[in-house]
C-alpha cells in the first residue's frame, strides 16, 4: 500500500493499525534537554534519562559532561539524579529494579557499567574491564531474564575527543554477575549501538550507527542498519542477518514490543518494523534520539529528541 499520513503517524502497512489502536495520540510532555538512556520506573511513575553532552561547568576546555535526570510523569516535575555522571549514555533496570548505567568515561575516569540503587541512592561499579583492558564508550544495555547484562561499546568517545585511543575493538559484550565473566559476543560491528531482545529472548537485535563517526559527519556508505542474531544456549550469538537499513539518519534507540515488532529511532521519528524487517509505520518526532516504553499499562512510548520529552499512547505494549 502507498504510505498515508494520519496526524503524526505514517502508515505503511495495515498491520501498523494494530500498533496504533483506535485512539492513538502524541503529545509533548515537557521541553527539556533529553538525549539518551530513557528508563521508565513503574513504582515511581518516573522517567530517568541523560542530557545532551555539554561543555559548561566541566573541569577543562573541550571536556564534556552529561547529567542523569528524572521526570515525574504525573506532576511534570524535573529533578537531577546525578549532575556529573561520567558521560552516562544508555541505561536500563536490572532484575531487582536497580538502574544500570553505561558510563562512557573520560580521559581521566574509566568507562564502566555502574549500578544505582534508586531507593538508597548508592552507586557502585558493576564491570569496568575485559581482561584488564578498559572499555571504549559503553553505549546501550539490556538485561536478560537470567540476570546477564549485554551491552555495546563503540569508540565514539575517542572520535568525539573526550577519550584516549581505544584499547579494544568496537565490541558487544555479555557480563554474568554470578560468575564475573565478561565475554565478547559480537565483533563484526563498526559502531554497535542500540540492542534489544525479542519477547522470548531467542533473538537479539543490534543496530550499527557507523554512518555517523563523529560530530557533523554522515557517511552513507557505512552501516546504518539493524541486524538480528539467534541466541544459542543463552550466551552465544549465531545466524547473523540484516533486518533493516534505517533512513534518514541512523538507528540509535532500539526496542521491541510484546508482539515482537522492532522499533528504531531515525532522524524523522520512531520507525516500526515487523520481526522480518518490513516497515509498518512511523511516529513522527523529528530529531528522535532515543525512546522507551512505559506507563501503567506499558503502552506509552516516551520519546526524546534533545529538546523535549514526548509520549505516544498506543495499543502496542512494550516487551517487559
Amino acid at each position: 500500500m502507498a504510505p498515508r499520513v494520519q496526524g503524526p503517524f505514517v502508515i505503511y502497512s495495515e498491520e501498523f493499525l494494530d500498533v496504533l489502536g483506535e485512539d492513538p495520540c502524541l503529545e509533548e510532555l515537557v521541553k527539556t534537554d533529553a538525549h539518551e538512556g530513557p528508563v521508565y520506573v513503574r513504582d515511581q511513575d518516573a522517567l530517568f534519562f541523560t542530557t545532551v553532552p555539554r561543555t559548561i561547568g566541566v573541569p577543562l576546555p573541550g571536556w564534556k559532561e552529561v547529567s542523569i535526570r528524572r521526570f515525574d510523569v504525573a506532576s511534570g516535575g524535573l529533578s537531577t539524579l546525578r549532575e556529573v555522571s561520567n558521560m552516562a549514555n544508555g541505561m536500563t533496570l536490572d532484575r531487582e529494579g536497580r538502574l544500570l548505567v553505561c558510563e562512557q568515561g573520560t580521559k581521566t575516569a574509566r568507562a564502566r557499567i555502574s549500578r544505582i540503587d534508586l531507593h538508597g541512592d548508592r552507586q557502585e561499579t558493576l564491570v569496568d574491564e575485559w581482561f584488564g583492558l578498559t572499555f571504549n564508550s559503553p553505549n546501550d544495555i539490556v538485561v536478560k531474564s537470567d540476570g546477564t547484562v549485554w551491552f555495546t561499546d563503540p569508540s565514539y568517545g575517542f572520535l568525539q575527543g573526550f577519550k584516549d585511543p581505544p584499547l579494544v575493538g568496537d565490541f558487544v559484550y555479555r557480563y554474568d554477575p554470578a560468575t564475573g565473566e565478561v565475554t565478547v559476543v559480537a565483533d563484526s560491528f563498526n559502531k554497535p549501538n542500540g540492542l534489544a531482545f525479542s519477547p522470548g529472548e531467542e533473538i537479539l537485535y543490534i543496530n550499527d550507527s557507523a554512518a555517523i563517526q563523529g560530530p557533523g559527519t554522515y557517511y552513507v556508505s557505512l552501516p546504518h542498519h539493524i541486524r538480528a542474531f539467534d541466541v544459542a544456549d543463552g550466551r552465544q550469538l549465531t545466524n547473523d542477518r540484516l533486518v533493516a537499513v534505517v533512513t534518514p539518519g541512523i538507528p540509535d534507540g532500539l526496542k521491541t514490543d510484546s508482539a515482537g515488532r522492532v522499533y528504531s529511532s531515525s532522524s524523522t521519528g520512531v520507525k516500526v518494523y515487523d520481526a522480518q524487517g518490513r516497515l509498518l509505520g512511523e511516529i513522527l518526532v523529528p530529531g528522535t534520539s532515543n525512546f522507551c516504553f512505559g506507563g501503567p499499562e506499558n503502552n506509552r512510548l516516551f520519546i526524546l529528541n534533545d529538546t523535549a520529552i514526548w509520549a505516544a499512547t498506543l495499543n502496542a505494549r512494550g516487551n517487559a
